[in-house]
């Protein structure tokens, strides 16, 4: 995923699969596709979505295209078996809404989110404005891309703490390998536990 031209695609290890890892490291909307699946399925099943989603349309990957389909068609081919995620319906919904701001606001270039944005609050506003993304989603999203996919927005760490924290295991952001997948399992099922216990 190049930032101003400069930056070489990162090698993401968030699937288990090289094909889908691959596609979330080149195409930007399919990261972003990801991070939106990410809820309520294991994180490998959301991040895989984007590149069964591509090889169902038969075509690469582009929000123009997305945001202009059929609403029941993108339905039915997240809903086909296996199912790209628990909630089929909704998520198709989602990522159509997703698509049709990327379009509408940036030109249709899912990456002029972060590399045109002018500093860390500027990013973090852009980013939790788009469809599916909430505080906590926005600034993992920001971590992400800073510590893996070489963002060079300054003050990227501050909108994005605490998941900006080296050497942490809060999220997606710090998974890059096997080893740190168990470590943030284990964060979040610590903090889970912890919320309950309140």
């Amino acid at each position: 995923m190049r930032q101003n031209g400069s930056v070489p695609t990162p090698h993401l290890h968030l699937t288990g699969d090289d094909a889908a890892d691959a596609l979330l490291g080149s195409n930007p909307l399919a990261l972003l596709i990801g991070m939106v699946l990410d809820q309520q399925i294991p994180l490998e099943w959301a991040f895989r979505g984007p590149h069964e989603l591509e090889s169902r349309l038969g075509v690469p990957l582009s929000a123009t295209e997305i945001a202009e389909m059929d609403p029941d068609k993108l339905a039915e081919v997240f809903s086909t078996k296996p199912a790209l995620h628990r909630y089929p319906g909704s998520m198709a919904a989602r990522t159509q809404a997703l698509c049709q701001t990327i379009v509408e606001e940036f030109g249709g270039r899912a990456q002029s989110i972060w590399t045109d944005a002018r500093d860390g609050k500027d990013l973090y506003r852009r980013i939790k404005s788009l469809p599916g993304f909430g505080e906590m989603k926005a600034k993992i999203f920001i971590a992400l891309l800073g510590k893996q996919c070489g963002l060079k927005v300054s003050g990227w760490e501050a909108v994005s703490t605490p998941y900006s924290e080296k050497g942490s295991h809060r999220s997606v952001a710090d998974i890059v390998d096997e080893a740190s997948l168990k470590e943030v399992r284990a964060f979040k099922a610590r903090a889970k536990k912890a919320a309950k216990a309140q």
